[in-house]
C-alpha cells in the first residue's frame, strides 16, 4: 500500500463534500417538503454550499486521477474558505434574527398584503416579498436555520483544514 492511500486528504474531501451536500440538501428539504420558505439571507447562505460541492468533487477527481497533492489541498482550502464565508453569513443572519443589528432593507415585508382577488394576482407579484430575515421560521435547540448553518459551516471548515494539513 502506498502512503497516498492512507492520506487524510481524500478522507477530508469526501467528508466535507458529503457534509456540504447533506447540509444544503436538508435546507432544500425543509423548503420543498416542509414548506419553510427561505428569506433572502437564507438563500444567500446556500451559495457557499452550491459552490463547495462541485469544488469537493473536483478535488476528489484530482486525487483519484493522480494529480499533484497540491490540487486536492487547494480544493480543501477553497472549501474551508467557502465555509468560513458561510459561517460569517450565518452569524450575520442570526444576529439579524436576534435583533442585534439591522438586516438588509430588501429582506423585510409580510404576506399580509396578498390579494384574494384572482385579477390582482399578477399585480401582487411585484409587491409581495418573501419572509422577513429578522424572524426565525423555526428554532431547534435554541438555534434557527441560520444558527445551525454556523455550526455546520464551522464543522465542515474544520474538516477541510484538517485534511489540507494532512499527508
Amino acid at each position: 500500500m502506498s502512503a497516498r492511500s492512507f492520506s487524510r486528504i481524500p478522507i477530508s474531501l469526501t467528508l466535507s463534500t458529503l457534509a456540504m451536500a447533506v447540509t444544503v440538501g436538508t435546507a432544500l428539504g425543509f423548503e420543498h417538503l416542509g414548506g419553510y420558505i427561505p428569506c433572502h439571507l437564507c438563500l444567500l447562505e446556500r451559495n457557499p454550499y452550491y459552490i463547495g460541492v462541485p469544488v469537493g468533487i473536483l478535488g476528489l477527481l484530482a486525487w483519484r486521477f493522480g494529480l499533484p497533492r497540491l490540487v486536492a489541498r487547494l480544493a480543501l482550502l477553497v472549501i474551508a474558505g467557502l465555509m468560513v464565508w458561510g459561517m460569517v453569513m450565518g452569524v450575520y443572519h442570526a444576529g439579524v434574527e436576534w435583533h442585534w443589528w439591522a438586516g438588509p432593507s430588501d429582506c423585510s415585508g409580510s404576506m399580509a398584503g396578498v390579494t384574494t382577488n384572482a385579477m390582482d394576482l399578477l399585480g401582487d407579484l411585484n409587491r409581495v416579498t418573501g419572509p422577513k430575515c429578522d424572524e426565525a421560521a423555526l428554532r431547534v435547540l435554541g438555534l434557527s436555520f441560520a444558527g445551525w448553518n454556523v455550526v455546520a459551516s464551522l464543522a465542515i471548515a474544520a474538516i477541510a483544514l484538517w485534511g489540507a494539513r494532512g499527508k
